[in-house]
């Protein structure tokens, strides 16, 4: 049911989304739109790149709770009060929220409209909607990325074990997010597209997060 304090939840997980932690942060810190450099994206994967680990970290983090923060407006407007937490209407209307936070970095009103590849808020999304599924893919991201370095490859391969976790792991049997789960793969495989024409090519930048590279 469309309801004014619903309309208001949903306005404010996309003002959530749209704070732009990477533009913000770059500005007031380092006199820098990481969106002029790098990638071009208003992200944590850019920030790393451009700014360093201190400045991805806090980036990723905040970007993180954005999508949490966002989601679980639910619990705010009373959603529970339908029923368990797993419940039909009350994860539909998590995945509503979420879903509008992403849109929001994606597309976010405070940076005009440019902003970066959502990965980070999706995460914070999947976390509120599914902590099991979610850690399982922290797991995939951070083996890929160990392995090989490609944030990028990672963000895929874990975007990919959403859906196949709930489906075939945890058997979730809210259809709405197996959809999300595969609505994500098709999320990511679109805003990492140049990722892959690069990685194809064996072009694609490194992340090292323990050591930098050496010659």
């Amino acid at each position: 049911m469309v309801t004014v304090y619903s309309l208001t939840a949903l306005l404010f997980a996309y003002l959530f989304g749209s704070i732009p932690t990477a533009v913000w942060l770059g500005q007031a810190f380092y006199g820098v739109d990481v969106r002029e450099y790098g990638s071009g994206n208003a992200g944590a994967t850019n920030t790393f790149r451009v700014l360093g680990k201190k400045a991805g970290i806090a980036v990723m983090i905040i970007d993180i709770a954005k999508g949490y923060t966002a989601t679980n407006l639910a619990y705010l407007i009373g959603m529970s009060v339908t029923g368990p937490q797993n419940s039909v209407v009350f994860v539909n209307y998590q995945l509503a929220l979420g879903v509008t936070a992403v849109m929001g970095h994606l597309f976010p009103i405070f940076a005009g409209f440019r902003g970066g590849k959502g990965v980070a808020t999706l995460f914070g999304m999947i976390l509120a909607v599914n902590f099991h599924a979610s850690m399982l893919c922290v797991l995939v991201f951070v083996v890929v990325l160990l392995l090989t370095k490609y944030v990028s490859l990672s963000s895929i391969c874990a975007g990919f074990t959403f859906p196949l976790s709930v489906v075939f792991l945890f058997q979730v049997s809210i259809k709405s997010e197996v959809l999300y789960g595969m609505a994500v793969c098709i999320l990511i495989l679109v805003t990492h597209q140049k990722n892959l024409e690069r990685l194809l090519k064996g072009k694609e930048s490194k992340v090292y997060l323990f050591k930098k590279k050496t010659n």
